[in-house]
This record gives structure tokens, sequence and C-alpha cells, in this order.
């Protein structure tokens, strides 16, 4: 977007929403909801634009002032479904679809991008075992089972050596 629209979005966001609608050729389009809506789910605003005889600074103003740049960000799961639609009709590098298709499993319900991650509370799990099996850690060095089937792979089973449990 060219600054001077950029200036005007802001000015837009920040005003009054009653003089943005007066003025705003997209709020007094029949078939403004449908722009809204393709515009939320990632449609491309030059395209948008020329099929509803808008301009593109009028998509950015508008967009602006009704908060759809949010909307559309937690939606981006969406263009992320129509790049890996059309993964087998055009040319796109494999890599590409793997790390869409990797960004996607990570987008939660709100949109928002979630790194996941596991951690392991120790202290908890040895606060689980019973006498028995803290006894048996404490004399041979040996895990219960169900303790690494939590944690993964003990140090010594991680380095490839032998356990006796």
């Amino acid at each position: 977007m060219r600054k001077a629209a950029m200036q005007r979005c802001a000015e837009d966001k920040t005003g009054n929403l009653a003089r943005h609608q007066h003025g705003c050729r997209v709020c007094a389009h029949p078939e403004r909801e449908q722009i809204e809506q393709e515009w939320v789910n990632w449609a491309n605003t030059t395209r948008l634009a020329k099929r509803y005889r808008l301009s593109r600074d009028s998509l950015y103003r508008h967009a602006a002032a009704l908060g759809l740049f949010e909307k559309r960000a937690r939606n981006v799961k969406r263009a992320l479904e129509r790049l890996i639609e059309r993964a087998e009709t055009v040319p796109v590098t494999a890599s590409a679809v793997v790390q869409a298709i990797a960004t996607y499993a990570r987008i939660n319900s709100e949109g928002r991008l979630v790194e996941r991650t596991e951690r392991v509370n120790l202290n908890e799990l040895f606060a689980r075992m019973s006498t028995e099996e803290l006894e048996s850690y404490a004399r041979e060095g040996r895990l219960p089972a169900w303790f690494t089937s939590v944690v993964g792979a003990t140090e010594d089973e991680g380095r490839g050596g032998e356990t006796d449990g």
C-alpha cells in the first residue's frame, strides 16, 4: 500500500466511523458484505477492486476503519488453505507446501500461531513415584517404565547405553 493510503488508513482508524461511512464507496456498495468477506478470506485486493469497481485505496481505508486487518490476520489459515489447495495445479515447491502445512497445523482456533512446546516437571513425576519405586531408583538407578514413557528416553538410553529397566 502506498504511503499516502497508509496515512489515510491510520486517520480513518482513529477518526469517526460515521464520517468514514458517509464517504466510503465500500460502505455504500450493494455487495459490501461479500467484499468484506472475500477480503478477510485473503482474496487479492487488486482483483477485488477491479471486480467490484473500487480502488485499492478505498478497500484498504475501509478495512482499516472497520478493523478488518485484525480479522484478516486471524484468518491466516484461509490463506494457507488456498496455497495448499493449489499445490497440485500451480508451480509450487515441495518445501513451500510442507511449510504451509506445518504452519497451518500450528494455528489455533483463534487464528494465532502457536509454537508447541512440551515441558515436564520432574519434581511432579518423582512425587508420583511410590516408596518402592523411589527406593529402587535410589539403590539401582532404575526408573519405573511409566516414568520413561512420560519423559522419553533417559540419559543412558539417549546415548545408546543399556538400562536395567
